[in-house]
């Protein structure tokens, strides 16, 4: 997501040292197991050498905001809370398709990043680009409407993708509106065997109001047996302060839908970081506040989910 906010580098890693102590001991018991760290599904980063890391046409650094969250910032904003991989989105506002930046994370740390890139479904060979970019740890794509098209999901290019996705294992990463889900919908049945991953639940409860008829139509996406769903960017969601408990329905509507095998976590930072709302909040809704979920299945919303879908070259 992409709402308007201001936060320093300072306010921002001041933020992720925050810790609570019920994540900090969780934290040292999965190191302490050898348990795979946690996974956060959905972060954004920018740096503000624009001198190298070109920005889109229109876009200038006041436009940054926060003006610098690299990814060693973002990782000293995670790492305290048990958090030690990271699947990186292209952020269209900033970079359009220029993935380059993600990429050289990854490349620096192939260890740590995957990157959820974006191509342009209006241009030719998008099937080459999506191989291409696999070996460059870019595992997923995001899409999204466009203006000014209303059949989104059936542009020529948008088409090549969702086919090519069923061999490249590249999830299409939807960033729509519930009113978006019918459209969705109908593209699995179209694609059934295409990998398809729901962001931030949809963005149901965004003005406030999480509708039980918008819910229901993302959990009758689980039908198809290829889509997932991040529970993520809660500070833009329901009452958009911590704790965020209001949205524990809805993640356990989504939790009977799914399976904690389709459901991941996700803090879409940095803008997790504005207001009452911290990484430390995020990610303890899921580690603490959860009592119809087991350790087990815990495990698998705060890593392994994500690390079947994204982290799997």
């Amino acid at each position: 997501m992409n709402p308007q906010l201001t936060i320093s580098r300072r306010q921002a890693i001041a933020t992720g040292v925050a810790v609570t102590a019920s994540t900090r001991c969780s934290a040292r018991s999965s190191e302490a197991t050898g348990q795979t760290p946690w996974i956060d599904a959905h972060s954004h980063i920018w740096t503000p050498d624009t001198s190298i890391f070109k920005l889109a046409p229109g876009t200038t650094s006041d436009d940054l905001a926060p003006r610098s969250f690299t990814d060693d910032e973002l990782m000293a904003v995670a790492r305290p809370h048990g958090v030690g991989r990271v699947v990186l989105i292209q952020h269209s506002p900033f970079h359009g398709f220029d993935n380059t930046y993600l990429i050289d994370a990854w490349r620096r740390h192939p260890e740590t990043f995957r990157v959820v890139g974006i191509v342009d479904d209006l241009r030719k060979n998008c099937a080459k680009a999506m191989k291409q970019f696999l070996q460059s740890g870019v595992t997923g794509f995001r899409i999204a409407p466009r203006k000014g098209i209303s059949d989104w999901l059936n542009t020529d290019g948008m088409v090549e993708m969702w086919k090519t996705a069923v061999d490249t294992r590249q999830p299409m990463c939807c960033l729509i509106d519930a009113d978006q889900l019918p459209a969705v919908d109908a593209a699995c049945q179209r694609h059934p065997e295409t990998p398809v991953v729901i962001d931030h639940f949809a963005r149901i409860g965004v003005d406030g109001t999480i509708r039980d008829s918008d819910l229901a139509r993302l959990c009758h996406l689980a039908n198809h047996e290829h889509v997932k769903v991040k529970i993520s960017a809660y500070y833009a969601l329901g009452r958009k302060q911590s704790p965020h408990h209001e949205l524990i329905p809805m993640i356990k509507r989504l939790y009977e839908s799914y399976g904690p095998d389709r459901l991941m976590w996700a803090s879409d930072c940095p803008y997790q970081l504005t207001g009452s709302s911290t990484y430390a909040s995020s990610i303890d809704l899921v580690l603490n506040s959860l009592d119809f979920v087991n350790d087990h299945d815990r495990q698998k919303l705060l890593a392994t989910t994500a690390e079947r879908t994204f982290f799997y070259v």
